[in-house]
C-alpha cells in the first residue's frame, strides 16, 4: 500500500523546492513507502514502536538534519528539514515524533549549549542513530 499525499499546486511550490529539497523529499518518500508503510499498523496494533528503523533513519540523516555536517548530520536547510517531517508524518506520526525530538529537542540544545567535547562525543552517535536521547516535560 502506498499512501499520496499529493495535492493541486495552485502556486507552483514545488517548483520552488531546490535539487536538494527534491532529493530529501524522494528519499523520505521513498523510506516511508518501503519500510514504514507495510509494518506500521502492525506495530501500533501490538503498542510497540520500530525500533529498528532508528539506524536505518540514521543512516539517511533524519536525525539531526539540520545541524551541521562535521558532527555527521546531514546539514540541511529549514526548508528541507520540513519537507522531511511531511513525509514521515504521512508514514506515522510517532516516526516523525521521535525524529524530530531526537533532532530539535535533544541534539540542538547540545548543538548550541554543549561544550565542543559534548557536542563531538554525542552528536554523531544520536546522528547515527547509536544513541538515542530524551527530554523532560512538566505541566504547571
Amino acid at each position: 500500500m502506498s499512501l499520496t499525499t499529493e495535492f493541486t499546486d495552485y502556486m507552483d511550490l514545488r517548483g520552488l523546492l531546490t535539487d536538494e529539497e527534491k532529493l530529501v523529499r524522494e528519499t523520505a518518500r521513498d523510506f516511508v513507502n518501503r519500510e514504514v508503510i507495510p509494518i506500521i499498523d502492525g506495530y501500533a496494533q501490538e503498542e510497540k514502536f520500530p525500533a529498528h528503523l532508528v539506524k536505518m533513519m540514521g543512516e539517511l540523516g533524519f536525525l539531526g538534519p539540520t545541524l551541521p555536517e562535521q558532527y555527521n548530520c546531514a546539514g540541511l536547510s529549514n526548508v528541507a528539514y520540513g519537507i522531511l517531517m511531511y513525509e514521515l508524518e504521512r508514514g506515522d506520526s510517532a516516526i516523525r515524533s521521535f525524529a524530530s525530538v531526537q533532532g530539535s529537542l535533544v541534539m540542538y540544545p547540545i548543538y548550541a549549549y554543549g561544550s565542543e567535547e559534548q557536542k563531538n562525543h554525542w552528536l554523531p552517535k544520536m546522528a547515527a542513530g547509536d544513541a538515542i536521547g530524551c527530554f523532560g516535560l512538566t505541566e504547571p
